[in-house]
């Protein structure tokens, strides 16, 4: 299909001028603002959805004409009506569109390793088809792939396609004006440097997408529910928890590790719903992310966590955790010593990217992991809850 009559779709239903007016300082590095750190909530001027008045499915519940949405650093984006096709670059983004209800228009993922989707075969009713899903990575991402994939959303921060994707200020512009806006923020992680203008909780970037798709009800029911999730499970904590070290192998079985930071993204909300501790940023280690290199053996045990969290992306069963992980440690002369591995104490870290269904599961599995005799295998959130919040019957 020539670019042209992409361009001229007849189904794009998203008004350019609101993100064309956002998007022209933002590129240049959002000068004089220092912002990092922070988190806000307070950039909405979305119009307010009237809930449909089935118990409050909101299914097919959309505002009166046009709306907006302002998510940073983009600005506003307006819509005439919830974009049909969309997708986003890290799958943080994936699981709140399929929260939402709306798998049935997500067409692509940056990687799909990253996309923790076989944890929805656990919810009755709700799946996403990884395999029809299309990769955006191929050793790089190519312009090409937006014209063909022909969204009419792209759910991703374009400082990430930027700084990340080594695109340029053109590439956006050109894709942007070309195919369909961007509307993004980088939230998995406050690492990197890049990033000088105001972040966003995991819940105040779910709220924006529910904006954007005009689902209010399914994310004010999520919300209600992880509050009550959260709330037993900190009451069951102990008054005293233990310093973690997150790590990612830098081959399997490990013999070094890239260390991961417990801060404020959404990579790390798991953790700090446990009140854990950082015990790599208590000794001074450089997040990955932010250009540290691996910590070996003998730099774990010169800090000694109580624990680690050992985080693998794509489906890890237990099994595949206790032959590749946890027995090399136990074996191995050096990481033998380590207090984590004498007391049993080495955990499944999680995936990067989580959105609100991946977060439970990965809450889940860490309170298990970290504190067996409290919470050991009780299932601490209801599948059939969050699976009906998901297919609109809240």
């Amino acid at each position: 299909m020539a670019r042209d009559s992409r361009c001229d779709s007849t189904r794009r239903r998203l008004l350019r001028t609101g993100a064309a007016v956002g998007l022209g300082g933002l590129l240049a590095g959002c000068a004089g603002r220092s912002e990092t750190g922070s988190s806000t909530g307070s950039t909405t001027d979305a119009a307010t959805t009237t809930e449909a008045s089935t118990g409050g499915n909101d299914a097919t519940t959309e505002s009166s004409g046009s709306y907006s949405v302002r998510m940073e650093p983009v600005g506003a984006v307006e819509f005439d009506e919830p974009p049909e096709t969309w997708f986003p670059y890290t799958a943080d983004y994936a699981d709140m569109g399929v929260a939402l209800g709306r798998a049935d228009g997500l067409s692509a993922i940056g990687v799909k390793a990253r996309f923790g989707s076989h944890l929805y075969e656990q919810l009755p009713g709700v799946s996403v088809d990884k395999g029809a899903l299309t990769q955006l990575w191929q050793e790089g991402t190519d312009k090409e792939v937006f014209y063909e994939l022909d969204a009419d959303l792209h759910v991703i921060d374009p400082n990430f396609m930027r700084n990340r994707l080594q695109w340029k200020r053109a590439d956006v512009d050109e894709i942007r004006e070309n195919v369909a806006p961007f509307l993004g923020n980088t939230v998995f992680t406050r690492a990197y440097e890049w990033h000088d203008y105001p972040y966003y909780s995991m819940y105040e970037a779910f709220e924006k997408l529910a904006e954007v798709f005009q689902r209010r009800a399914r994310y004010e029911a999520f919300k209600q529910y992880h509050d009550e999730v959260l709330a037993d499970v900190r009451s069951r904590l102990p008054d005293e928890t233990p310093d973690v070290a997150v790590l990612y192998p830098a081959d399997v079985p490990p013999e070094a590790f890239y260390p991961y930071l417990i801060g404020g993204g959404t990579q790390s909300k798991h953790w700090n719903d446990l009140r854990v501790g950082d015990a790599l940023a208590k000794h001074g280690v450089t997040d990955a992310q932010a250009g540290g290199g691996t910590v070996d053996f003998e730099t774990l045990l010169e800090i000694d966590p109580d624990a680690l969290a050992v985080r693998l992306q794509g489906e890890v069963t237990q099994g595949y955790f206790e032959r590749e992980i946890d027995s090399h440690l136990e074996d191995h002369p050096i990481a033998g010593e380590l207090t984590a591995v004498r007391n049993d104490r080495v955990v499944y870290g999680g995936l990067t990217y989580q959105g609100p269904i991946v977060h439970l599961f990965q809450l889940e599995r860490a309170a298990r992991g970290l504190y067996p005799d409290e919470f050991g295998g009780e299932q601490l959130f209801d599948r059939q809850r969050v699976a009906d919040i998901v297919t609109g019957d809240v």
